[in-house]
């Protein structure tokens, strides 16, 4: 509940929509001269958000945190993928799957499948929304998967998890991963340490795969955006990933505040 709500007000974009109109509502009281300011204040830091490099210093340490996986140490015995991908909303309201948003998680577990024939695949993802019907992610991921190659024999799905923590915990529970098994996670890139310290804490060991990355190489970190709303998603992201990593490292869930390789 707090995650979904007073998560949401402090991305940066909806927090400083709000302090404006909060500055114009003080516009018609006495401290009509505060409400200008805040106004002012809310405005340039929107500006910076939007234009600025700010979303590739909060994303670029998070995306490098963890390199790109080593396939020479041998075959994995499973691959596991992160919901997030599909909207089960729409889903449900079109009768197909409909992508949303990171579809390299989709595209590199296909394609893990694919070049490993004997490894298991899970999808894990419910509905992330405080609100929604009873339409799961993982419902129609496997449709999905099985659109582009893959044998719904070799498909395990994961429908009730509601956030990355439940992701680790239920997938767990369905698996029941041996010792000396290799598993595969694959996210986004920026989205990985705070997956893998929860996968740790819920006793599952897994091996990162990183995908979607959002930044190039160092080089790229003084890149401006030039379409504000392409600024401001990018702010959004970085900034929910880092208030999760904080909020999960106080409440228990990870052993450190940020994740990295063992």
């Amino acid at each position: 509940m707090i995650s979904k709500t007073v998560g949401y007000m402090l991305l940066p974009s909806n927090f400083l929509i709000g302090l404006g109109l909060f500055g114009a509502i003080l516009l018609l009281t006495r401290f009509d001269r505060l409400g200008r300011r805040l106004m002012a204040t809310a405005l340039i830091l929107l500006a910076i958000c939007a234009f600025s490099p700010l979303a590739n210093f909060l994303l670029y340490p998070l995306e490098q945190r963890f390199p790109k996986w080593d396939s020479s140490r041998g075959d994995p015995d499973g691959i596991i993928v992160l919901g997030g991908p599909l909207d089960a909303d729409l889903s449900a309201a079109h009768g197909v799957p409909v992508i949303s948003g990171a579809a390299d998680r989709i595209i590199g577990a296909a394609a893990l499948a694919h070049r490993y024939p004997n490894a298991r695949l899970v999808y894990t993802g419910g509905s992330p929304n405080l609100l929604h019907n009873d339409a799961k992610e993982a419902d129609y991921a496997t449709a999905l998967l099985q659109g582009l190659g893959i044998a719904k024999s070799r498909l395990t799905m994961e429908r009730q998890s509601r956030n990355t923590r439940e992701n680790a915990e239920f997938t767990k529970e369905i698996i029941k991963p041996k010792p000396g098994e290799r598993w595969l996670l694959v996210t986004s890139a920026y989205h990985m340490p705070r997956s893998i310290g929860l996968f740790r804490k819920a006793g599952f060991k897994v091996e990162a795969y990183p995908v979607d990355w959002k930044v190039g190489t160092q080089e790229d970190l003084f890149k401006y955006s030039v379409v504000a709303s392409n600024g401001l998603q990018l702010v959004d992201i970085g900034a929910r990933e880092w208030l999760g990593l904080i909020a999960y490292r106080f409440a228990g869930g990870t052993d450190t505040l940020l994740p990295g390789p063992e």
